[in-house]
């Protein structure tokens, strides 16, 4: 059962990174290049601003509070591979996570019942946490990262228990903590920055929270429905688990 979940993970995950890579580098990067000029013109401490959105990985220069410059790839195509690379390593990551939550659920593990479970992986770890605080283009004043990764993980893990319970073990009360759960970390509030106006044309910053997400369903979606379709295609013949994933 081991080896079939980190094989179906390992397939899912680099197609859902393909897909994925495609996008960001066809519809976000070009914002976030635009981005950094405005960025450099205005001479603004540089932060890493993707975390409302951790399946967008930002090659992106930025500064310690020291004000040292942090390493960055070179700009072309290493910049592109390390980017590239992040979402592969996060596509296995969230992968793996998915079968674990599948089978653990006790579900039978098919493309249309993963594609629901990757729906729901998208609501808790990108739509929801990007209520209250929208995926960022480089320039843009931030609340420190440690807040935003603090309350990220706290919004990500009480959607995705709060979805667990309204749509899995359903019942009166289940639905109602479900949807307390989901409501808490918007009802305590998102970190932010300072409100700085930045000379970024506005339009920009709306493009990108909107591809970010855009992305985001299509990187889940392709997710799900490689995880059960690679489920099925690593069992033997009729659909039936080999002898030996069992012993495994």
């Amino acid at each position: 059962m081991t080896k079939r979940l980190l094989a179906a993970a390992l397939v899912a995950g680099f197609l859902a990174a393909c897909v994925a890579s495609a996008l960001q580098f066809a519809l976000t990067s070009p914002l976030i290049l635009a981005a950094e000029k405005y960025e450099a013109a205005e001479a603004i401490v540089p932060t890493h601003h993707a975390f409302a959105n951790p399946l967008i990985v930002l090659a992106h220069a930025g500064h310690d509070p020291g004000g040292e410059p942090q390493w960055q790839p070179a700009p072309g195509l290493p910049r592109l591979a390390f980017t590239a690379l992040a979402t592969l390593v996060s596509g296995v990551g969230y992968a793996l996570l998915l079968g674990a939550v599948l089978v653990a659920a006790g579900r039978e593990v098919t493309p249309s019942e993963a594609l629901k479970f990757g729906i729901g992986g998208f609501l808790a770890a990108s739509l929801a946490p990007a209520v209250g605080l929208p995926p960022e283009l480089p320039g843009i004043a931030a609340a420190a990262l440690e807040s935003r990764q603090l309350w990220w993980v706290a919004t990500a893990t009480a959607t995705a228990a709060g979805l667990y319970l309204v749509a899995i073990r359903r019942g009166p009360v289940a639905i109602g903590l479900g949807l307390v759960l989901i409501a808490a970390p918007h009802v305590w509030g998102a970190p932010h920055g300072p409100e700085d106006i930045s000379a970024m044309p506005p339009v920009y910053a709306a493009q990108f929270a909107a591809r970010s997400l855009a992305i985001g369903f299509a990187f889940w979606a392709v997710l799900g429905l490689a995880f059960g379709w690679a489920w099925g295609a690593v069992a033997g013949p009729n659909g039936v688990t080999r002898r030996s994933e069992v012993a495994a």
